[in-house]
């Protein structure tokens, strides 16, 4: 169901496991919104011809390049928010009418003047109150009248996507009577020992869509009536209309999988973590994709659902819990945040995947990435993490995911009345949505209190260490605050408990970073903030033995009780280590490594080389694993065990990298060579055929042709086309090529490629060239072929952590896919306006 590396459309939206979804941002980033084909009318042009340069800078690139060519359909985010306080002094059910009269009369006046003005102009519009936006269709001259507003922050895209395929998993055997993911968390044990199986709790999915009257799920749709018979409205709610006669469908399956995780049951083998629940749903996709006004609309109505034809709110007939097991890109990006605000102010547990991002670091998914979202990571029946799990941190450095969940060889219900067995964060989040179900029917007074029910599954969950991506060993980025557990939440949130808090200090100053650690009746562990401070919130009341701990400074042990109800306190002042200072020279070939990265394993101890290859480290006594990783793949990094008693110096020689032909590769001694002669090459995913000025060596093989391509990659067998980057070497397309910057490159109006030729070079230049995804994101790149076969790589104009080679593959392959020298895969850092690659083909005599 899901992939073990990231889409290359960034902003493409997976939905974890089948589908995905876009993102819209407020400011003036690349986000993009999926709709019917109808959103995209063509009309002529306005009387008035208006000029790219004269749209405000609130107006994203794409949205001028499109309206220039004539009507189009964009989003409008104004600059308020409503003020949502008044939820938090309501009790119950009045939360979400609370949030839905706040919303919608502060929108209706922010909105007003707009509104008015897109009605005296006859244009096609939406407005949306759970977040202050307005959907658009028109020409230049409306776009140039909107933007003028000074309530408009932001203009921005409305452009489909493209979705990865789905993958499916292998089925598991089932534990007595019960799916393993099921059985791993305890649900069992909740149904068994406190006769607690969801009931009077109502779950939501935003997804695709569910068979309403598939087997497993039929029982517990909130629109089945007790007399026979369905009543779709309220309990359902497709805003494109894409099911025939507004009943309820799924038409690609992913919905109704996740919905059976939550609360389904196929009679022989329990698949739902909650069966005695209630659902409904949103389709907030209209097929394996999602659009931007499907989703905001599904958002309003879990807030206040309406009739099947979206009329007649009724707040008071809110969700308990809402599962969206969807995401947009990695990182932080802002668009549904509004959407997450309300849900949480009207106290609707906000459950997200993680993203299928994984394996590497930083790669959370928008809106999972958010604070105020509680996003699942995905574990195998192993209790490994799976490698398509995305990593954090989250927004403003948070640790992402906030818990794990299995998410691996998942069995549930689809379309069709069948059952599939699927993988991807989007089977992990059900089951932490369902469990905060159980939460709910088993201790009604954490009901709608999304804070304290967020502090029993953290204090429940299972510490699971993996530090590799930051983090503790209890709260990291990998598996969050640990694995969910069904069974201890519910015992937790039902046993007498209390807190403990307090200030870790070094020499009288607050230290933070350390890490605090209990073990008693529960085992948990936290890390210190800036202000040195620490807290668990909800321990079980009894005794704890509490081990402080920090790199550079000797433990500290004591004991507390942490009594109920009460809040306990225990500070400390830890002691600085005996250290000493270790010295060296990193080189290669004997010539000095600038800029590799000197680190202690596993402890926060990290230096970079300087020009000159030099580095100092100051430790603690004792002994370490010292690993050396340089810049880029021209030198092979390296491990060494340090046994460090005393000062000391440590010089470190590193080898060469090559492929098996003998290719190397160092810095670039010259400098960025731009092109003059332009080439007719714009748009995605194209290539044009260039004749070269003398023949091109690449394995041993002469070229005197190349296809140069819109995605950074210099081909000698034919168009490269492929948007999505790989690992070298590969046996799939493209082969025989060079890849000064392989990524998901975008040639627009802005941007251009070039050649340039002199007796003995030729180069091919990308200038300018935006990455799809985002167009606020740029690079240039000079390829420098040499008439020996040396090719030289250099960079400017980089705008964006993606120009810096966060999604980019650079280097070169020979013909069959069977060896390539490579420099760098999405590795951020390896490409600056002064850093460039040479790589040079072996001596032959």
């Amino acid at each position: 169901m899901t992939n073990d590396r990231p889409t290359r459309r960034r902003w493409t939206a997976a939905l974890a496991a089948a589908a995905a979804v876009t993102a819209l941002a407020t400011d003036a980033t690349a986000a993009r919104a999926t709709d019917s084909r109808a959103a995209r009318p063509t009309g002529a042009t306005a009387a008035r011809a208006v000029t790219l340069d004269e749209a405000p800078a609130t107006v994203s690139a794409q949205v001028r390049a499109e309206v220039a060519r004539g009507d189009t359909t964009f989003w409008v985010v104004l600059r308020d928010a409503p003020d949502l306080s008044a939820a938090s002094r309501a009790a119950g059910k009045a939360k979400a009418g609370a949030v839905y009269r706040a919303g919608t009369t502060a929108t209706a006046r922010h909105q007003a003047g707009l509104r008015a003005l897109l009605t005296r102009r006859g244009a096609r519009f939406t407005t949306y109150w759970i977040s202050d936006t307005i959907r658009v269709t028109g020409g230049a001259a409306l776009l140039r009248d909107v933007a003028a507003r000074p309530e408009v922050k932001a203009v921005l895209p409305d452009e489909p996507v493209r979705l990865p395929a789905p993958v499916t998993g292998t089925a598991r055997a089932a534990v007595q009577g019960t799916e393993w993911n099921i059985d791993r968390i305890g649900a069992p044990r909740v149904w068994n020992d406190n006769h607690d199986r969801g009931e009077g709790i109502v779950v939501a999915n935003v997804d695709t869509g569910v068979q309403y009257d598939h087997p497993a799920l039929a029982a517990g749709y909130r629109g089945r009536r007790a007399e026979g018979g369905y009543d779709h409205d309220y309990n359902w709610f497709d805003p494109a209309h894409v099911c025939a006669d507004t009943t309820p469908c799924d038409n690609v399956g992913h919905g109704t999988h996740t919905m059976g995780t939550m609360v389904g049951s196929d009679g022989d083998t329990a698949i739902g973590v909650a069966p005695g629940a209630t659902w409904v749903a949103a389709k907030g996709c209209e097929t394996s994709s999602c659009s931007i006004a499907s989703l905001l609309a599904a958002g309003q109505w879990i807030v206040a659902p309406t009739d099947r034809a979206g009329n007649n709110p009724r707040p008071d007939l809110a969700p308990d819990v809402v599962n969206n097991s969807w995401g947009g890109s990695s990182g932080f990006d802002p668009w549904y945040s509004d959407v997450v605000r309300a849900w949480v102010a009207a106290g609707i547990f906000p459950a997200f995947s993680a993203g299928n991002s994984g394996p590497t670091c930083g790669t959370a998914n928008t809106p999972g990435s958010y604070t105020a979202t509680y996003a699942s990571g995905a574990y195998d029946a192993d209790n490994a993490i799976a490698p398509f799990s995305s990593r954090g941190t989250g927004q403003d450095g948070v640790v992402k995911p906030n818990i794990a969940a299995p998410g691996v060889d998942v069995r549930s219900s689809v379309a069709g009345g069948g059952y599939a067995v699927y993988s991807g964060t989007s089977m992990a989040s059900p089951h932490t949505a369902a469990t905060v179900a159980l939460l709910w029917s088993a201790a009604p007074a954490l009901r709608r209190d999304i804070a304290a029910t967020r502090e029993v599954l953290d204090t429940a969950a299972l510490d699971t260490e993996d530090l590799s991506c930051g983090g503790a060993p209890g709260d990291n980025n990998v598996f969050g605050q640990g694995r969910l557990d069904a069974s201890a939440a519910v015992t937790l949130a039902l046993s007498p408990s209390g807190s403990l808090t307090g200030t870790v200090t070094a020499g009288g100053t607050p230290l933070a970073g350390a890490i605090v650690q209990v073990t008693g009746p529960a085992e948990r562990s936290v890390t210190t903030g800036a202000d040195g401070g620490y807290r668990f919130a909800r321990l079980v009341a009894g005794a704890y033995h509490v081990r402080i701990v920090a790199f550079g400074y000797d433990a500290s042990d004591a004991d507390v009780q942490v009594n109920n109800g009460a809040a306990d306190r225990l500070d400390a002042a830890l002691t600085a280590s005996a250290s000493a200072v270790l010295t060296g020279t990193v080189t290669a070939a004997g010539a000095p490594v600038p800029g590799a990265t000197i680190a202690l394993a596993g402890t926060p101890v990290s230096v970079s080389t300087d020009p000159d290859g030099h580095y100092r480290i100051a430790a603690p006594l004792g002994t370490y694993q010292l690993t050396v990783r340089p810049v880029g793949g021209c030198v092979a990094s390296a491990t060494r065990a340090l046994t460090l008693a005393e000062d000391a110096t440590l010089e470190i020689p590193l080898e060469r990298t090559t492929d098996q032909y003998g290719h190397t590769c160092g810095p670039a001694l010259e400098g960025y060579r731009a092109g003059d002669t332009r080439v007719e090459l714009t748009g995605d995913d194209v290539a044009a055929q260039v004749t070269l000025p003398f023949p091109v060596p690449l394995y041993g093989v002469e070229h005197t042709v190349a296809w140069v391509g819109s995605n950074g990659v210099i081909a000698f067998d034919g168009p490269a086309t492929a948007f999505a980057n790989t690992v070298l070497p590969s046996t799939a397309q493209p082969n025989n090529a060079l890849y000064p910057f392989w990524d998901d490159l975008f040639v627009d109006a802005d941007a251009g490629v070039w050649t340039a030729a002199d007796a003995d070079t030729f180069v091919v230049e990308w200038r300018n060239v935006r990455f799809f995804g985002d167009p606020q994101q740029r690079v240039s790149i000079s390829a420098i072929l040499h008439r020996d076969g040396e090719v030289t790589y250099r960079y400017r104009n980089l705008q964006g952590i993606w120009a810096t080679g966060r999604y980019a593959t650079i280097g070169l392959e020979n013909a069959t896919g069977t060896d390539a020298l490579v420099y760098s895969v999405d590795t951020a850092g390896v490409v600056a306006d002064d850093v460039g690659v040479a790589i040079s083909p072996p001596r032959r005599r």
